[in-house]
């Protein structure tokens, strides 16, 4: 691998021993993958963050290199947490919990994430962190990601947790995959004869790709679908964060509408055919046998203010029976505070909570064992981390269930 001068003196100790680490795990990773040289990036996106996923020990790890001098070097964020940082206790965690959930943020903050004040989200580019087409960075939230390289049109390989931190410190990564052209080449034509309509449809649409498409970079055709109409954005996140779940899709393509697609089809000579015919099967997945609901969730990935405007406009003047959390972004809670949303919402019985993702929550703990949501994302990981029963559906399946206090009405 190729080094600047500059990238070997780094690496030898030169910037000291925070940034040499950084060095060592990027410079390690690249060869793994091949890669020939370093790219300088623009911004980070740091995941494992939720204490509930890395523990006393992860939290000591990080503590240590904070203690080393650890600091970034470019923009970065964070990935959300396991609760609300300042509405925790509406939740019901526990202080204990709680408080070692914050020291994992505190740590990241004397790093200089978020300039020293971390907005914890898996939806970055909806507060203004908002790469440029062609421009590298260095993600690694598996929807963001995909948000990242197939609707932005910048260049991010899927970072693991370590080497985002590195990559921050560094401010560089390989030169391998999805930075590179040959990478960002559609290996999958989906042919879409189904109409998905709602952001659950295209959900579902994604988890059915995903699970087919693997590693590979699917072209969709046939997607009734064009940029600037309502909620085109929201249709595209929760489709990539599917792909990303259910498979590991980091970078897709819409015809007509991403923005590699818009130049050219982006299609490898080499590449496989696939026809979806039908959604239901995308929703069945992850719909489990259950009528008793604990919690409606929306929020995976975190919600708009378009999305919480359309679940004030449904909840207005209701009582719900069930739990209904709503999870986004700071920023934009409180934009939907000073807009009236969140007031709408918790008049009826539901809650806006900041930072968190029930992902990767301590579900069970908390006191659920089933929980409905619109996000094919959300119910897997709440299966395969949280060990909790799901029903996938639509928004307004959703918001009967919390009406009616059960699945189905």
């Amino acid at each position: 691998m190729h080094l600047t001068d500059e990238e070997r003196s780094w690496l030898v100790g030169a910037a000291g021993s925070a940034t040499r680490r950084a060095m060592e795990i990027v410079v390690a990773l690249g060869k793994i993958y091949g890669a020939e040289r370093l790219i300088p990036v623009a911004s980070v996106q740091i995941s494992g963050v939720s204490y509930r996923n890395i523990g006393d020990a992860g939290l000591e790890f990080l503590r240590r290199w904070a203690g080393e001098g650890a600091r970034v070097r470019v923009p970065t964020t964070l990935n959300p947490t396991a609760l609300d940082l300042s509405g925790w206790r509406a939740q019901g965690f526990a202080p204990d919990f709680a408080a070692k959930q914050q020291a994992v943020v505190d740590v990241f903050a004397r790093m200089g994430v978020g300039g020293g004040h971390p907005l914890p989200t898996c939806t970055p580019y909806l507060v203004g962190v908002l790469p440029q087409p062609g421009e590298h960075i260095a993600w690694a939230e598996s929807s963001a990601v995909v948000y990242a390289n197939s609707v932005l049109g910048a260049r991010t390989n899927r970072e693991g947790g370590p080497g985002a931190i590195a990559a921050a410190i560094a401010g560089r990564t390989g030169a391998y995959g999805l930075h590179l052209d040959a990478g960002r080449l559609a290996t999958l034509r989906v042919e879409v004869r189904a109409t998905p309509r709602t952001v659950a449809d295209y959900s579902a649409l994604g988890a059915l790709v995903g699970q087919v498409a693997g590693r590979r970079v699917p072209y969709f055709v046939g997607l009734p679908l064009e940029r600037d109409t309502p909620l085109w954005q929201e249709k595209l996140k929760t489709l990539g964060a599917a792909l990303a779940a259910t498979g590991a899709v980091a970078l897709y393509h819409v015809a007509g509408v991403t923005p590699e697609a818009r130049a050219t089809e982006m299609l490898a000579a080499e590449h496989e055919q696939l026809v979806i015919d039908d959604l239901a099967a995308g929703y069945a997945m992850f719909n489990d046998d259950v009528e008793t609901v604990d919690l409606v969730w929306i929020g995976c990935p975190h919600a708009s203010l378009d999305e919480i405007a359309r679940v004030a406009e449904q909840v207005r003047g209701k009582h719900l029976l069930l739990p209904l959390w709503i999870t986004c972004a700071r920023p934009v809670k409180e934009a939907a505070i000073a807009q009236g949303l969140a007031g709408d919402i918790e008049a009826a019985g539901g809650r806006v909570f900041a930072d968190a993702c029930m992902a990767i929550a301590p579900a069970r703990e908390l006191g659920f064992r089933a929980v409905a949501t619109v996000s094919a994302k959300g119910a897997f990981y709440l299966r395969n981390l949280a060990g909790v029963a799901t029903r996938f559906g639509t928004l307004e399946q959703c918001i009967e269930a919390a009406v009616a206090g059960r699945w189905g009405g």
